[in-house]
Order: C-alpha cells, then sequence, then structure tokens
C-alpha cells in the first residue's frame, strides 16, 4: 500500500505539474495579446487518512487548480485612435458578438479593452466581432433613465461618418450701446436697425430684427426706447415689443432702469432673459438685468453693437467621434458643433474572477460571478473609460520562465520517483526468485 501510494503520487506529480506548464504557455503565448488575463495553477496537496502513529505513510498526492486572475489589470498603451478603448479600473465594456440593426440581441458579453471601428452599416465592433453596446442619448443630448440591472436599454453603438447634423438656436445675448443723445428734445427719433442672425431646428440661417426706436424727450432727454423684435421665419412678423427706460443717475447711469413688454414674451428682471417664440420654438434674448452694464446700454452719442452671443450652429459635417472618461460618446462635427450621441456604461460584477472566459479576451455571467450592474463610468467602484487606449497583457514573461524552469524540475523530480519506485517493485518481485 505505501510504496503503490509512492507511484500514485508520483503520477498525480506529473499530472498537476503538466497542467501547471499548459498554463504557463499560454501566458507567455499570450504575453502581447490586449486585455490577456493571465491564468495561474495552484497545488493542492491530497492526505489518505489513516491512524496515527501506525508506523506507515501512504502518499495522497497532489492536484492542480487553475483560474484566470480577471481581476487583474494590464497597463494602459496608448494609440492614435479614439476609438480605442480601455477601462482603468474594475469595471468592463459591455459587448455582444451578433446584432439585429431592429435591436440588439444574443448573450452580453464584457471585455477590458477593445480597438472598436466602425462596419458598413456604421456599428462600431472590433476586428474579432465584437459589438460595442451603449445607451442611446435623447436629441438634446441627455442619457434618459434605463434599468441597470439589465440589457434591454442598451444597444449597438451606431456612428455613421458620412452623417450631418444641425445645432438650433436657443439662446442669443445681446449687448448694445445706445445713443444717449437720440432721446434729446432735438433729436429726429429715427429707429436704429440690427439683424442677429440664429440658426433654425433645420440648420437654415434665420435672422431676429430688431428696431430700436428713440422717444424724443419733452423739456429734455427722454431715456426712453421701442424694441420691436420681428423674426425673418415668420415672414417678418413681429415676436416681441417692449419700451425700456434707461437710468440717468450717477450710479447706474447708462444702465436699464426697467423694461415693459408691449407684446411678445415677459422680460424677467431676475435673469435678464426674455423669452421668444420663434418659428422654430422657444428662443431666449438676454438683454442683461436692470442695473447691470453688460447688456443693453445708453452711453454717449454712438449706436455700437459691443457683443453678439448665440448657441447653435449650422448644418455640419461629421469630422470626429470621442469617449470621454465618463463613457460619453461625443460627434464633433465641421462647424464646431458637439453632440453627445452614446453613454457607455460599465458592468461591475461581485465577484470578476467567477466570470465564464470566452475567446477573444471577453467573459460571461456565471452563477460564480454574481449579477451584472451598470454603472455610469466614473461613478462607482467601475473607474473610468480611456480613449486612445488599450490594456495591456497582464503576462509576466519573466516571472513565467522562471515559473517553466521551477515546474520543469518538479516535473523531472516526479519522474525521478516514479523511476525509483519502478526499480524498488522490481526488486521485491525479485525476492521470489
Amino acid at each position: 500500500m505505501t510504496i503503490s501510494s509512492a507511484l500514485n503520487a508520483g503520477v498525480a506529480g506529473l499530472n498537476a505539474n503538466a497542467s501547471r506548464l499548459a498554463s504557463i504557455s499560454d501566458n507567455i503565448a499570450n504575453s502581447g495579446t490586449y486585455g490577456y488575463k493571465r491564468a495561474w495553477t495552484e497545488f493542492e496537496s491530497l492526505v489518505l487518512s489513516g491512524a496515527q502513529n501506525a508506523g506507515s505513510y501512504s502518499a495522497g498526492g497532489v492536484r492542480a487548480n487553475a483560474s484566470r486572475l480577471i481581476d487583474e489589470r494590464g497597463s494602459l498603451v496608448s494609440t492614435a485612435s479614439a476609438l480605442d478603448l480601455a477601462v482603468s479600473g474594475r469595471g468592463m465594456l459591455p459587448v455582444m458578438r451578433s446584432v439585429n440593426m431592429g435591436g440588439s440581441q444574443g448573450e452580453l458579453l464584457m471585455t477590458t479593452t477593445g480597438a472598436f471601428r466602425p462596419d458598413e452599416n456604421g456599428v462600431l465592433r472590433t476586428a474579432s466581432g465584437l459589438v460595442l453596446l451603449g445607451w442611446p442619448a435623447n436629441a438634446d443630448g441627455t442619457i434618459p433613465v434605463m434599468p441597470r440591472d439589465a440589457m434591454s436599454g442598451l444597444s449597438p453603438v451606431v456612428v455613421n461618418t458620412n452623417q450631418q447634423a444641425g445645432d438650433p438656436t436657443t439662446a442669443v445675448r445681446l449687448g448694445v450701446n445706445l445713443p444717449a443723445t437720440a432721446t434729446d428734445e432735438s433729436a429726429s427719433g429715427d429707429p436704429l436697425p440690427l439683424s442677429v442672425e440664429y440658426f433654425g431646428n433645420l440648420g437654415t440661417s434665420e435672422s431676429l430684427d430688431i428696431t430700436f426706436t428713440p422717444t424724443p424727450g419733452t423739456g429734455g432727454r427722454s431715456n426712453q426706447w421701442t424694441m420691436t423684435i420681428t423674426d425673418s421665419a415668420q415672414d417678418g412678423a413681429v415676436i416681441g415689443e417692449y419700451t425700456l427706460t434707461f437710468d440717468d443717475s450717477r450710479a447706474n447711469g447708462g444702465t436699464l432702469a426697467s423694461v415693459s413688454a408691449v407684446s411678445g414674451g415677459a422680460y424677467d428682471p431676475a435673469t435678464g432673459a426674455i423669452n421668444l417664440t420663434v418659428a422654430g420654438g422657444p428662443l431666449e434674448l438676454s438683454i442683461g438685468k436692470l442695473g447691470d452694464a453688460t447688456g443693453l446700454t445708453q452711453l454717449s452719442d454712438n449706436f455700437a453693437p459691443t457683443s453678439i452671443v448665440k448657441n447653435g450652429s449650422p448644418v455640419g459635417n461629421l469630422m470626429e467621434v470621442e469617449v470621454d472618461q465618463n463613457g460619453m460618446l461625443r460627434a464633433t462635427y465641421d462647424t464646431g458643433f458637439t453632440r453627445t450621441l452614446y453613454q457607455i456604461p460599465l458592468v461591475d460584477v461581485p465577484n470578476l474572477n467567477g466570470l465564464t472566459s470566452y475567446n477573444d479576451q471577453t467573459y460571461g455571467i456565471s452563477p460564480d460571478s454574481g449579477s451584472f450592474f451598470l454603472w455610469d463610468a466614473g461613478d462607482g467602484p467601475t473607474g473610468s473609460v480611456a480613449g486612445y487606449a488599450r490594456e495591456g497583457s497582464t503576462t509576466d514573461v519573466a516571472g513565467e520562465l522562471t515559473n517553466l524552469i521551477q515546474t520543469q524540475r518538479a516535473y523531472s523530480s516526479n519522474a525521478k520517483v516514479i523511476q525509483t519506485v519502478d526499480e524498488m517493485l522490481q526488486e521485491t518481485t525479485n525476492i521470489k526468485r
């Protein structure tokens, strides 16, 4: 029994070291594979129960337990492509292998890095066919509320490289100086025109035509104007008329003292804005707060538009797509307009090392991993998304070569044990002769 147990232990040692050699060879072979998680083989002893102080010992042997260290992270390697993505932290990118343009399908997979490129349909996928998943943004760039424990809200990320987009104007900030002398008793009262361009919902160029008409004073300066606003998109229809009165005191001379609406949206003294309704919808025109010298002013004898600032842009062609550290995939157009298209969440599970490993450095949910949860990148435990980067392999070649030498020697030693047991059994057989 004792000598045969030694033989069994030697055979078990050969099998265990062969398993360890397999994991070492896999690690070395994938030392240059982006996102590769090294495999590790541990040995566990086997003990045969027996009475203590029995005077003999039976070898139990050893068994190998191989696992993949998915929670280890490799160093980030800089690249030249904005759609080379890696995760700096614990989380993983959601991907899948198959896609239906009418909606997502297939099993949710996870990976820590990928070089994504648009295919013939604009779907972002890797060379091995992994499709990037994300939450589509609303038209205004906001992300709707999505389920965090299900993949029902996720859809394939689609970027059409030949797409065009415009950004409607929703806010205009106006800075204009009106001549104080125009409200004198002897002034002519001629109106002063100003045209402000804005962009419609379809990217068309429209204009707010603003006319400032002074009210000549009686026995002095009136400091009063009538501001009339028309919209070119509505065939010059008047969308607002306001009576402006300016302060002539020493402390606030030249600033707005009051704004009264004759027609159109009301003036908000807290923000200095007027809510207008143009052909495409609401537009906020900011003329400055009461007593504010940065909006409309009345000074000296010059009519001078000092500052006209607006948002929006005409229709532009897509120039580039990038993903920021919060997972927001944004498209930039040649007009300078930037639009959020998707949010890429990060997947996390309680036990990363319990995930099921698949080809192409992908992982799937298993009973050992626990259920998944979708986090916003940069929040929670998942870390952030890094563009222009790939995650390197976690293989340490020098360490693996050291393990290779140790495994080779252990294998040879176990083979020597088997050889010795065989010789001893031969001696036992020769006793009968």
